[in-house]
């Protein structure tokens, strides 16, 4: 059956997206408005002028007044001219007639003509865009202050995001959280049956908290081994049993991970699960903390990368539907996504950018953000690729990391990932040595524009390192993390769980912590200014830094 775009047509109370879907209606006020706007007329000078610059034409007067200037363009629209000025010899004005005046632009050239921002091959382009845009501001302004005020953004096939059934926790403007994690409908687990003593406490506790801080507290449980479950470490066991001495462990083991994590404390008394739905949201992490959901979907927001952009022919904002007026640098558009909108409106435009993948040229020294969010991953392929190969046939070679592979074999791996994407074959029986996979990562990591631990957290984390007392420091360290961006929280804690177990092999490979803090430290966080002495001496709180987040992986992620 045909599907109809008319609900009450095809029978049907549900639509898809793509019959909810309606075509947006271009405004073509502002469009009809450019067409009508004065062309411009330019008045020639009827002799030679020795002083005229090689740059201009005709249009040149020399040195003349205002007054005469005035008298030559007749009062006609658009009719313009050039002249030097009198007061300051070798500075030129455009004199432009517009709105039954003359206007003067201070005119100016560096290999292109302009009077703003915008730069122009010829003068006749420039009188063009500048007769186009008074014209519309002077007969549209109150128009234009507002049509960002009915966008038709959220209807674009390009803002599929916007429309995707997928539910992301979104805090405010104020607070950007670093990750956001979405639990997937198989998430939701029936709660266990217990003891009568057990239950009656949990279904207490459970109807003061929120759906979603219940179904956490399920994904915990059911992660647990059975004995976990029996209750906070009491002397008494639950329900008369006794609680075995593992167990207590266990128990005291998560109320610090999580009160480290949450500044929350679980099981303060026998039965009850002191939640509070608030401090969850401000955590984003707590499904990587747990342990449970490090491998789900996350939704990450994205910035547009918005860049000044000239179209050519008309074209129309894709988030207010008006039209981009003038003839160069109508608006701008996102080099990432192509999403075309005007300046003022790409303020208003969500942060949730989805790179096209033709667009990505490369996969080394692309952004992390931007990456992830065109493969759709939670983390860059070349970490999960390389990991995965070391971790198959390399944990024990001696120096992993530390030994160098063939240079020009690590950049036969770096161009098959930009020419193959997740299709590189980084195999045994391409590259043998391990040590070729192991320094193309590396390689990737330092050839991030923006390192893992972003510039402007470089001195955050040095500090966190300064602390003197160990508990402070590692929770110094675990509000710096908690403020990086969501791919670099990742990628980084997805790395510390693979250094932490490279160390677990250090019999073979005789690489422990420390050496890998020596390692990675520069490579995984620099400042933007690396040529100063202040660089140097931070060299050894790098290395204290990636040493902390391997040791304490399981306590910081």
């Amino acid at each position: 059956m045909a599907a109809s775009s008319n609900s009450s047509l095809s029978g049907s109370s549900l639509s898809s997206d793509q019959e909810d879907f309606q075509p947006p209606i271009w405004k073509s006020y502002l469009y009809q408005l450019q067409q009508e706007a004065p062309r411009p007329k330019r008045i020639t000078c009827a002799q030679e002028l020795e002083s005229r610059p090689r740059h201009y034409g005709r249009e040149f007067h020399g040195m003349i007044s205002r007054e005469c200037a005035d008298q030559l363009l007749g009062g006609a629209e658009g009719a313009y001219l050039i002249r030097e000025s009198k007061r300051q010899p070798g500075s030129y004005t455009l004199a432009l007639r517009f709105g039954n005046q003359t206007l003067n632009y201070r005119l100016f050239y560096d290999g292109k003509h302009f009077v703003g921002e915008k730069r122009f091959e010829s003068v006749h382009d420039l009188v063009t865009d500048g007769l186009i845009t008074l014209h519309i501001e002077s007969n549209a302004a109150a128009y234009i202050a507002r049509m960002t005020t009915n966008p038709i953004y959220q209807h674009l096939a390009c803002s599929a995001l916007l429309r995707s059934h997928r539910t992301t926790h979104r805090l405010g403007p104020a607070h950007t959280p670093p990750k956001r994690v979405t639990f997937q409908q198989e998430d939701k687990v029936r709660p266990q049956a217990r003891t009568s003593s057990s239950s009656s406490s949990s279904s207490s506790s459970s109807s003061s908290c929120s759906s979603s801080c219940s179904q956490l507290m399920e994904c915990v449980r059911r992660c647990e081994p059975a004995e976990e479950r029996m209750g906070p470490a009491t002397g008494a066991g639950v329900g008369g049993l006794a609680v075995p001495p593992r167990a207590k462990r266990c128990w005291r083991r998560r109320q610090e991970l999580l009160t480290l994590a949450l500044g929350v404390r679980v099981g303060s008394s026998q039965g009850s699960l002191l939640w509070k739905p608030l401090k969850l949201l401000a955590c984003p992490q707590v499904a990587c903390v747990l342990k449970d959901g490090a491998d789900k979907h996350c939704s990450y927001d994205k910035v547009h990368n918005f860049k000044v952009h000239t179209f050519r022919g008309p074209h129309w904002c894709e988030y207010c539907a008006n039209f981009m007026w003038g003839l160069i640098a109508q608006g701008v558009r996102c080099s990432d996504c192509g999403l075309n909108v005007h300046k003022q409106c790409s303020k208003l435009v969500p942060s949730d950018c989805q790179p096209d993948l033709r667009r990505i040229k490369k996969v080394f020294s692309c952004d992390l953000t931007t990456l992830v969010k065109a493969h759709n991953t939670p983390r860059p392929m070349v970490l999960d690729m390389c990991i995965r190969e070391i971790e198959h046939r390399g944990l024990t070679s001696e120096g992993l990391y530390r030994v160098s592979g063939f240079t020009d074999h690590i950049e036969d791996v770096k161009l098959a990932f930009d020419r193959d994407g997740d299709r590189a074959d980084i195999s045994d029986s391409s590259y043998a040595d391990i040590n070729i996979i192991a320094g193309a990562l590396k390689l990737y990591l330092r050839a991030l524009p923006i390192p893992v631990i972003t510039y402007d957290l470089y001195n955050t984390f040095i500090q966190a390192a300064k602390v003197p007392d160990p508990e402070a420091r590692l929770e110094a360290i675990h509000e710096s993390l908690l403020q990086l961006p969501p791919a670099h929280y990742e990628t980084l804690r997805y790395l510390m769980m693979h250094l932490k177990r490279v160390t677990m092999h250090e019999k073979d490979n005789f690489m422990n912590a420390e050496n890998l803090g020596i390692v990675f430290g520069p490579t995984l966080m620099h400042p933007p200014d690396q040529n100063t002495l202040a660089s140097l001496n931070d060299m050894r709180y790098q290395k204290v830094i990636i040493q902390l987040l391997i040791e304490q992986e399981d306590v910081l992620f």
